[in-house]
């Protein structure tokens, strides 16, 4: 059946294919050379076409992603690979070739080999359920996991599904887009909008079926949002102006226009060796972008569970400041940096021999980077003393401050009784589905996967990869409230995505949507930003974060080179991450304002398509 569709319909298929291709499977990921008019087309005949069985339980779209361990298995789909990439953009799932199966192995094994996993996610198609086998195991394991059936086929093999009780997602269409629609809907990044309009079997009648909601990314082309391709093709020639002029060895952009990822594309290299390329895929050092998607967010849901109150003061939850000039400064005062708090405080300078150590030990337990461990205690009995004991200079005036959120880190820490890392990784990062996000990414990735930041001649003679570059987030372990979150853009757009929708995402409300707006919101005639956010500038000369950003826009950047800016106006999550400080610390990403104008490329393709 698949070969008839493609014989007959061969120009279309080979297009479908090779956009596919380009979409999923490569590091430029989306960002189609030609246009994607041909894909929406195809979208929108497959999302007529297909059909949601068996989901009496609410199986699908797939919710609980920090509790769900997830393998695909397939068996004769052309499509597996894209399908499965696309999986992975929303939780970390486990690929098994079924046809492995089905010689000198048995599907017995396929059972013993996904013992450990509690979702079990099949593709089939018109051969493979003529095999009485592969139907044999799905419904042997529909009583023991979640399984969800993902069948691209002719109506007539619904027959052979009649004791499938788990959830089935049938296309007819046989093209690759309907796979790519089948694994999006799967997690609620497209979806389900039909029922049967005929009667197929005494099980599978006319009117049966189940409608989803879209609760997650969609991942598809610029022309399903109303934008043109070929107008952010600029994108490319200012990130290669970048990496020629030496501003970044290389750069990942990702662009979400209406909860869909329009653009996901990677540039250059790790390092100016050119021996390693940036993938879409890789993990970069955020840098102060931590202010924002790690203490702030933290912040927020303790403010929601009135936890936390922007008007009491750091007394109120520290006594260690209680006599202190830092006692009666207020939690509003300290996100709004005008606490009067110096930016930061000294760091590697004033590190004594007795302070460190090649190797590690109960007395020097604190892992800097490689062969440099911290003794026990470093940061109570020198570190946290120098916060308190900083002199309070400007309160009542906007001064950026590292120190502000190191303190807000101590709060929250103290409030909930759970280190920073691990409370923001328990309720957001994992709940959301972000496989990267978290503090000590060594802990989880190969540094292959982590972008290196600055080659630090001076300090920890090392060149810094998967340890945060920030000197005083690296003192206080790799945890600290303003530094130390590595991510990939396509969590940094999930974790945004739930703030542009206001707290919602997956269909978990994990802030209040008054709290986001508050937060989000200006709130100081002194400044431009909001409670932990940085915002649009009112003076318009500064144009920031870009000349064409309306005055809703939020976000933040990190020192590395790195910017996230949620637009509500335009519906738009605007990610950049790069590592400008390698090798060493330079200015020209921001002299050339190269993420403002691949910024306003965007807004100009959005209001070109207007």
């Amino acid at each position: 059946m698949v070969l008839r569709f493609m014989r007959r319909n061969k120009r279309e298929c080979y297009f479908l294919l090779m956009l596919g291709f380009v979409l999923f499977n490569s590091a430029c990921a989306q960002n189609p050379p030609f246009t994607g008019k041909a894909y929406v087309q195809e979208e929108h005949l497959v999302e007529q076409a297909t059909v949601l069985l068996n989901n009496e339980g609410k199986v699908v779209p797939l919710q609980g992603l920090e509790n769900t361990r997830v393998a695909s298995i397939r068996f004769s789909s052309a499509f597996a690979i894209a399908f499965d990439s696309l999986l992975n953009k929303y939780t970390k799932i486990t690929s098994f070739n079924g046809n492995e199966y089905l010689g000198p192995k048995t599907l017995d094994m396929l059972a013993m080999d996904t013992k450990f996993f509690n979702t079990l996610i099949i593709q089939v198609n018109d051969a493979d359920l003529s095999n009485p086998l592969i139907v044999d195991f799905i419904t042997t394991n529909q009583k023991l996991k979640n399984i969800i059936v993902s069948f691209l086929g002719n109506s007539a093999s619904l027959i052979k599904l009649n004791d499938v009780t788990a959830p089935v997602i049938w296309s007819s269409r046989l093209s690759p887009v309907a796979a790519y629609y089948s694994a999006q809907a799967i997690f609620g990044g497209v979806p389900i909008t039909q029922k049967l309009t005929k009667t197929y079997t005494a099980k599978y009648q006319s009117g049966g079926g189940f409608i989803t909601p879209k609760i997650r990314l969609q991942y598809t082309v610029p022309e399903d949002a109303g934008i043109n391709s070929d107008n952010l093709k600029a994108i490319d020639d200012i990130a290669r102006e970048a990496i020629s002029n030496r501003a970044t060895p290389g750069c990942v952009v990702l662009v979400a226009k209406d909860g869909k990822v329009i653009f996901n594309k990677a540039y250059g290299y790790h390092t100016y060796d050119n021996l390693q390329p940036d993938k879409v895929t890789d993990i970069f050092d955020v840098a102060s972008m931590t202010k924002v998607s790690a203490t702030t967010m933290e912040v927020m849901q303790l403010y929601d569970q009135q936890m936390l109150h922007l008007d009491s003061t750091a007394g109120t939850y520290l006594a260690s400041t209680r006599k202190t000039n830092k006692n009666n400064l207020t939690v509003r005062e300290i996100l709004e940096h005008q606490a009067g708090l110096i930016p930061d405080i000294p760091t590697f300078t004033k590190i004594k021999p007795t302070d460190y150590s090649a190797d590690s030990s109960a007395a020097f337990p604190t892992k800097v980077n490689d062969g440099y461990y911290l003794r026990k205690g470093y940061f109570e009995d020198v570190m946290w003393p120098d916060v308190l004991k900083s002199p309070i200079k400007t309160r009542g005036q906007y001064v950026y401050s590292d120190v502000g959120l190191i303190t807000m880190q101590q709060i929250v820490e103290t409030l909930t009784s759970t280190p920073l890392d691990a409370f923001v990784q328990q309720n957001f990062y994992s709940p959301l589905g972000m496989q990267t996000a978290g503090f000590h990414p060594l802990y989880r990735f190969s540094p292959d996967q982590i972008i290196p930041t600055e080659d630090d001649k001076k300090d920890r003679h090392a060149l810094l990869d998967g340890y945060v570059h920030d000197p005083t987030a690296a003192l206080m372990g790799g945890v600290a409230g303003h530094a130390g979150l590595f991510a990939s853009a396509n969590d940094i757009a999930i974790l945004y995505q739930m703030m542009l929708s206001r707290g919602l995402y997956g269909g978990v409300q994990y802030i209040k949507p008054e709290t986001v707006d508050l937060f989000t919101s200006k709130q100081s005639a002194v400044s431009r930003r909001g409670l932990g956010f940085d915002r649009w500038d009112p003076i318009a000369d500064r144009h920031y974060p870009s000349t064409l950003a309306s005055d809703m826009t939020f976000g933040h950047t990190g020192f590395t080179g790195t910017c996230v800016w949620v637009d509500p106006k335009y519906n738009l999550v605007y990610v950049f991450l790069s590592n400008r400080v390698n090798p060493t610390v330079g200015s020209k990403l921001g002299s050339l304002n190269i993420r403002p104008r691949i910024q306003d490329v965007v807004y100009g393709a959005i209001q070109k398509g207007m």
